[in-house]
This record gives C-alpha cells, structure tokens and sequence, in this order.
C-alpha cells in the first residue's frame, strides 16, 4: 500500500493519527470521529468513495458541559456514545439527564441518532446545538494533513446541503430543528424533559458521487464466505475471530463491470457467465486504502479459503479484467502484470510522488494471483471457474518470466520507472523499507527474498494447473522454478555470527542487501527451501530480535535504523506474523509456530479485538500491551483475516479437493482447547471441527472428501 514515508515529506503538513479513534465501516463509507463521537478535526469525518462528505459533526448543549462516559462499536458498522449533562436536573452526585448518541454507516448514509432522557427529580430544559461542516476534501489531501477551506453550505427546506464537482452531500434532521442557520452550519433543538422522558432526533447525512460509486456495496446478505464461529479455551481467540469477521463483511467491495466487459473496453477475457452476480473482493483498510489493492485483497482472499472460495473467485476476476495488455510507462502497466491499486482519479501527494488512478507499480501482485488460483482450485473452485482463467494465468506466468529474464540474472526485481511512483514496490513499499544491515539504503532495481518465494511457489502452482487441465507448459514451469530455487540458494544467503541467512533483497550491482527482517516468514513453506534451511530460520524467527512477543519485527531490533515505530523498519504487521505462523506449520516446525500465535491473541486484547494494519515493535518485555503506530489503518483486510490464517494453522487444515482429501493435523492447539471451530467450507460443503481437551479430533465434512487426520509436520 502507498506508504507513510512515501507520501510525506517532513516539510509538508504531518498525517493525522488515528490511534484513538472511533471507526465505523460499511464499505465504500465510512465514519472517524473521537472516543467520544465527535467530528472535529484532523481526519475526522464521514466519508464516502474516497471523498470527505462531513469535516465535522458535534453535539452541545448550551451553557452545560457534556462528560463522555463511554464509547464502543457494535459490530463493524455501528457505534454508541454515552455522556452526562453534568449539573443539569442533579439533585443528587448522580447524573441526571444523559446523551446517547448512536451511529450507524450504511452505504452513502450516516445515521446519528441522538437521545437525551431524563432520569431526576426535576423538570429541565436545554438547548441542543448541532454543529456540522465539510471541506468535500480527497482523501490524498486528508491523509497529507492538507487542511482545505470550507465549503459553503446552503439551507433547504430538507436541512443542509453542501456540493462540489460531481460530489453532493444532504445533512437532515428528524424532527426538524428549531432553527437552522447555513453560514455557521447549526440546528438548534430546545428540549423540555419531564422527570423519567426522554427525547429523541436522528439525523442522517447522504453522500453521493453523480457518476455513482467505483466500487459498490453488494448486497448485505451476499456474503461470499461462510462465517466462522470459534468457542475455545482462549476467549481471546475467539472474540478475535469475531470482530474480524464482522470487519471483513463490511469491507466488501463488488466490480461494476459486467461480465465480459473490461474497464477501458479493452477485452481483457471473456470472464463470462450467465446470472453470475457481481464479483466481489476486500477493499485494503479504512480509512486510506478503501478501494481495490492486488496485493492486499489477494492475500486476504488467499487467507480466508478455508472459509469458501467465492471471495477469491470474485477477487480474481475483478483482477484479470485489468491485468495489464500493453506497455505503458506512466501507469507501469506491463502485459500479464497484476496492477497494484485502483482509485476514482489521479492521487498528487507532492512534486515527486503522484499516482495515476489505475497504477501497476507492484513486483508482487501477479505471482500472488497466479498461487491463490492455484489454491482456491485447491480448496474446490468449481473447474469451470478455474478454466476461464487460465489464459490469465498463463499471460501472468509470461510476465514472470519476462521480466526475470530483462537482465538475465533470473531475478524478479523491480525500479520505479516515472520517478513519481513507489521507490519500493514489495509489500514493504515505504521508501525506507529495503536497507542494509549498517542502515544504508538498497539501490534499484531491487529483488526481494520474498518475491522470489511468491514466483516459485506461482510457478509451481501454474504448473500443476497447466497439468490438470490439458495445457503445455507444465514441465517448463516446474524447471524454471528449480533453476529459480538454485539461483536463490546461491546468491541470497548470507551469514553472520549466529549463522546463515536469506538476504533481504538484492541491490542493483546483485550485492546482497544483508539486514535480518521478518521477510522470513514469506519463504517458509512455499518450497523454495530445504527443510534444513527452514530450519535455519525457524530459529532466527523465534530469536528475541524479530519476535517481539506480539508478533514479528519487521526489521531486527539488532539493526542500525531499527525503529518500533518505523513504518517497515520495526513495527508489526499483523498479516506478516501470520504468514510467518502458517509458513512454520507447512514447513514442520508448529512449535515455532505457537509463540508467534499467542503473540497476536496477546495484541489482540491491547485492540479491543481489532488488530490493526500494523502496531509498535517494543515487544512484550517492555510493553504489556502494544503501542498503536498512530497513522494505522484499523480495520484493515488482511489483518482481520489474519485471524482465520491463524485458525487454520493451528489446526493444520489443508484441502485437496481434486484429490479428494482434506488434512485436520492439529499442531499448536494446547492453550486453546477444547476448542470448535464452526463455518469452515470445502468445496461449498461444511467442515466443523472439534478438538477435545486431550487433543482428540472430532470432524465433520462435506460428503465425498476423505479426511486425514495427521500429526502436525511438513506438508
């Protein structure tokens, strides 16, 4: 994702933080406010399709202070707030007259219902002042800090309204004020209370964009995945699981392009089928990411297969329908490359860094799509689905192995080409992120340890798919991975005292880039290493200088520019640590695997169930509960689905659908057993499984799949 250092120059306005506050989602809409659920500065606000429809939303009561109590979601999509009118109607220490603010976002609609009730002795009155405002601001301004002036708003018989360009925005109340007053943007309610009545107004704020939205919300109850129901021994577990469930149902985005049909008319693949609805696919996170991100939305379709396949399906399609046909430098596209992200317009952060709205600047996306194919056919996508996109996959096994063969080494590298694009086009795409051990900067073109993971693993998929279903090819792809896994072996490992080690990244005179990082974890498990050499790192992944005890250090505390609260540099990323976990279970080594896991429960509870995008690396040692990176977006895709990544670890879940199997092999489910794991899907079949306290495994599947049971080891 476009990244905190990339995007802003210590010169310029700062980020605003979000540590503190209040999100509330349904996907493209969303709402940021205070603990207390005001709306009043920084990135607050309620927005809509990447454009700020209310800058501020605060509620007064004139001449008497209002005491937040408390604040808490409900859900994903609905939050409530709690506050004493002090002094008001008291004829006692107890609070008398209350304020219950309840928030609801739905799809272009904010809902803020208000309630004052009266629980005292006395008759009171209060004049009630609601204060609303909005700078219709793009999101790339809001995230650069770039305070915008105020747009005017214009008094209806509705309420308030307020327009720029093609965006409109309605603020109404119900009942209707006692005054409104446009230029300062207030309604004005008096309200009389007898003792033991309440009184009650809503109001509801629309957004809408002329053209409609990009990425619309499919309907409520087409969620694609079954939902997943954990009762364990941990109620850490368990409450993670639900908050992430809730979080990725409101993070549903759906492709308006019909079947058949691409963006630009281009023809990118027939991709049809009659009566298929809308595909769909996980937006990045809230609040800057809320659109389409090929790396981010496949990995967290990829980690949410044991809950079905038709999110991945959706994500696929959604994909290849712009997967890149020609060569084009300003946008990066490439033929056969997965593009990175996709916004309403053009995003200008500053002189050098600028994005177009569809912008292909990622080494990583494309081996992704081409493994999670290769998976979900795994876990039981219809053969049919999987067919039609094979002359996808086949194009994106063609821009792998061009682009490893551009300067003959057989690397896949990358270099931002405009000058104006992502300086490191990896998951870690802050332009600090790639640095030696001695804290020097890597130069491009950059190869990453973990990219050439993604490209073994996609070659080794692509060919097992090219096999399968009649195509040519299979024994070139199994042979350039060999020759892939060979050219690793020799020029990425490195060593130092405690031993050898994968580089990061090569630079561009092919010197190993040699810091310690967390891009362990991405090898593991994907075939491209000996099981010696995933022994090697098992035990760097379990050292104290990456596992923080919350999770995996993106960079090792022992490196010169370490930084816990560095974007890449030493902070955690949920996702990360739960490749790492399930990297470890596949390549035999659970034990490891376990302390990883319990680290993320463990943060967990620091974020009342919501991990964030990323949080501090201080580790446990020093911080009980970890410190938020304060810019972090929260809820965000692939660390909610984390939750489910972890799940399936622990209970070594594999499926084999063409085959005909599916695997149970427990591995680290001690600390939360007994345990039933409910709402797993293979093949559009059920899988429950319940572990007793002793260990014992009881399953439950789809009819027509064998069940292995197995001890946790490689697989």
């Amino acid at each position: 994702m476009n990244s905190v250092a990339e995007a802003v120059p210590a010169a310029e306005a700062l980020q605003p933080f979000l540590h503190d506050a209040s999100v509330t989602l349904y996907a493209p809409s969303f709402a940021i406010s205070h603990a207390d659920g005001q709306f009043d500065g920084g990135a607050d606000g309620f927005y809509h399709g990447d454009s700020r429809a209310l800058a501020r939303l605060t509620v007064e009561a004139d001449g008497v202070g209002i005491a937040p109590v408390r604040g808490a979601l409900e859900g994903a999509d609905r939050a409530s707030f709690r506050g004493v009118l002090r002094g008001l109607g008291e004829s006692t220490p107890d609070p008398a007259v209350t304020l219950w603010r309840r928030r609801r976002v739905t799809p272009g609609c904010l809902e803020e219902t208000l309630e004052l009730a009266n629980a005292g002795r006395q008759h009171v009155r209060v004049t009630l002042i609601v204060t609303a405002a909005t700078d219709l601001a793009l999101m790339e301004r809001v995230k650069q800090g770039d305070a915008r002036p105020a747009v005017a708003a214009t008094a209806t018989d509705a309420g308030l309204d307020w327009a720029k360009e093609s965006f409109s925005v309605r603020l109404t109340s119900s009942p209707e004020p006692a005054a409104v007053d446009a230029a300062s943007g207030r309604f004005t309610y008096d309200v009389e209370l007898a003792p033991g009545t309440e009184w009650t107004a809503v109001l509801r704020c629309v957004a809408a964009h002329e053209d409609g939205d990009q990425f619309p919300a499919p309907p409520a109850e087409s969620v694609p995945w079954r939902t997943p129901v954990l009762r364990s021994a941990d109620r850490r577990f368990d409450q993670w699981l639900g908050q992430s469930a809730a979080d990725l149902d409101r993070l549903r985005l759906s492709d308006p392009v019909a079947p058949g049909e691409a963006p630009d008319g281009a023809g990118r693949g027939a991709l049809t089928a009659p009566g298929r609805p809308a595909d769909q696919f996980l937006a990045a996170g809230a609040p800057w990411f809320l659109t389409l991100f090929g790396r981010d939305s496949l990995w967290a379709a990829r980690m949410l297969l044991p809950l079905g396949t038709g999110l991945a399906a959706g994500t696929l399609r959604t994909l290849a329908r712009r997967q890149g046909l020609r060569n084009d430098p300003e946008t990066e596209e490439q033929p056969g490359k997965i593009l990175h992200e996709v916004r309403r317009a053009a995003q200008s952060f500053h002189d050098s860094f600028a994005l177009p709205p569809s912008y292909y600047g990622t080494v990583d996306a494309t081996p992704l799509w081409i493994t999670l194919l290769h998976d979900s056919w795994r876990w039981g996508l219809a053969p049919e689905e999987v067919e039609e996109l094979l002359p996808h996959a086949e194009a994106a096994l063609g821009w792998m192995h061009d682009q490893s063969a551009a300067d003959g080494d057989g690397f896949l590298k990358y270099i931002d080409g405009t000058g104006r694009g992502l300086a490191n086009q990896g998951w870690k795409d802050s332009g600090d992120a790639i640095r030696h051990r001695d804290g020097r900067l890597a130069t491009s073109p950059i190869a990453l340890c973990e990219v050439q993971a993604y490209a073994y693993e996609a070659a080794r998929g692509g060919a097992a798919l090219l096999r399968a279903f009649g195509r040519p090819g299979a024994d070139r792809w199994e042979e350039w991975a060999e020759r892939l896994s060979d050219r690793f072996r020799d020029r990425f490992w490195v060593e130092d005292e405690r031993g050898a080690y994968p580089a990061v990244a090569l630079d561009r005179d092919g010197r190993p880039v040699d810091s310690v990082t967390s891009g362990f974890g991405h090898l593991l498990g994907t075939g491209l290493l000996n099981h010696e050499e995933s022994g090697l790192l098992a035990a760097r992944i379990g050292a104290p200088d990456l596992d923080s005890g919350h999770g995996l250090r993106t960079l090792s505390s022992d490196s010169v520019g370490y930084n816990p609260f560095g974007y890449h540099i030493g902070s955690i990323w949920p996702h990360d640590t739960a490749i790492a976990v399930h990297g470890l279970v596949r390549a035999g080594f659970p034990d490891a695997a376990a302390p990883l896991a319990a680290g993320l429960l463990t943060a967990s509870a620091g974020f009342d169930a919501r991990l964030p995008e990323l949080f501090a690396g201080h580790g446990a040692a020093t911080d009980p509960v970890p410190s938020p990176y304060p810019a972090s977006c929260r809820p965000q895709a692939w660390a909610a689905a984390s939750s489910v990544l972890v799940l399936q670890s622990a209970l070594g879940l594999s499926a084999d659908v063409p085959g005909g199997t599916v695997t149970v092999a427990p591995t680290f489910t001690e600390a939360y057993r007994p345990l039933k794991a409910e709402g797993f899907d293979v093949a559009g079949g059920r899988l429950d499984i319940t572990v007793d306290a002793d260990g014992t495994a009881h399953i439950e599947a789809p009819a027509g799949l064998e069940v292995r049971r197995e001890h946790g080891g490689p697989r």
